[in-house]
């Protein structure tokens, strides 16, 4: 005898309904969390993730059926999306084809992808107005497959040091995997190349200063498994990385999460998830609520990548 389906749930998220069907489908199975949590946990830190989203194009990581099913990289809002759904037109070079990418700029754009299967929110580093002029400069501290973490937490203390004596306030994350995260709002006056260009400068000089814990190796093959790569090419255009307070779609739900400065010795990824991060949010807010409050220049990373050129190292690859 065939189970019965459980019936949908109507989501009140601020003007709007959001109709949330199959609420009790299991989406982790090492915990048991189900859609319906799913929704729940991003309606629990509503303002960080809208905060962490507005206005950027976003790719969608869907798991219609769980964990346990295919995941699907979704860059399109699909027909039937509702009239209140915004999103961002954005082109692709490879393809000379367009998409209509979500763009949020309220709560319940979210709670609608969450209804569509989304688990990560994977938004571009640059905004609708302008989406070719990022405003936000991604340091991606990205472990080899046999480093430890405390390697990346020696790192990050290395990339405070430096964003400090640069004037640059750094707002860090967990990934939700095994890295840290660092972002830096910066003035939308740059093309890709030139915030990437200025990256890579950013990751030579914390190279230089950790070189017994750091890679800016652009292969993978040339790379030392057991150092962390300052990845500066999450700063390419249309690459795109967890947004801050979005759930991962790994077994134990884990959130990619902010962090004070303070808890980098601390703080580990693994206690950090839906189950978890609601309740710290409830005390502490969004530690990123100010990011836009804090714009770096980076013109001084751009003759850092003049005088690393001049001295014959490689401008970014394509």
């Amino acid at each position: 005898m065939a189970t019965a389906k459980t019936p949908p749930v109507e989501l009140e998220v601020g003007p709007h309904t959001v109709r949330l069907s199959s609420p009790d489908r299991v989406y982790f199975p090492e915990t048991g969390a189900t859609k319906l949590d799913l929704a729940q946990y991003y309606l629990a830190v509503g303002d960080g993730i809208v905060n962490a989203l507005r206005e950027r194009p976003c790719m969608l990581h869907r798991f219609p059926s769980g964990l346990a099913g295919d995941k699907v990289h979704q860059k399109r809002v699909p027909a039937g999306a509702p009239p209140w759904l915004e999103t961002v037109e954005v082109f692709f070079p490879r393809y000379s084809r367009t998409a209509d990418e979500l763009c949020v700029t309220e709560l319940a754009h979210v709670i609608w992808a969450v209804q569509m299967s989304t688990v990560e929110f994977h938004p571009w580093n640059s905004r609708r107005a302008d989406v070719e002029k990022p405003d936000e400069w991604r340091i991606d501290l990205d472990p080899g497959d046999e480093c430890d973490y405390d390697r990346v937490r020696r790192v990050a203390h290395v990339a405070h040091e430096v964003l400090d004596e640069l004037g640059a306030v750094g707002y860090p994350k967990t990934s939700g995997g095994s890295g840290l995260h660092v972002y830096v709002r910066i003035p939308p006056e740059h093309g890709f190349q030139e915030v990437r260009r200025a990256a890579l400068a950013f990751a030579r000089e914390v190279e230089r200063r950790a070189a017994d814990d750091v890679t800016t190796a652009w292969w993978r093959k040339d790379r030392d498994p057991a150092l962390v790569f300052v990845d500066y090419n999450q700063n390419t255009r249309d690459h795109t990385i967890a947004s801050a307070y979005s759930v991962r779609g790994v077994p134990d739900a884990r959130v990619s999460t902010p962090i004070r400065w303070d808890e980098i010795d601390d703080a580990d990824p693994r206690d950090l998830t839906i189950a978890t991060v609601p309740r710290r949010y409830a005390e502490i807010g969004d530690l990123h609520a100010d990011i836009d409050d804090h714009v770096f220049d980076i013109a001084p990373l751009l003759e850092w990548a003049e005088r690393d050129e001049a001295d014959g190292a490689e401008a970014p690859q394509d």
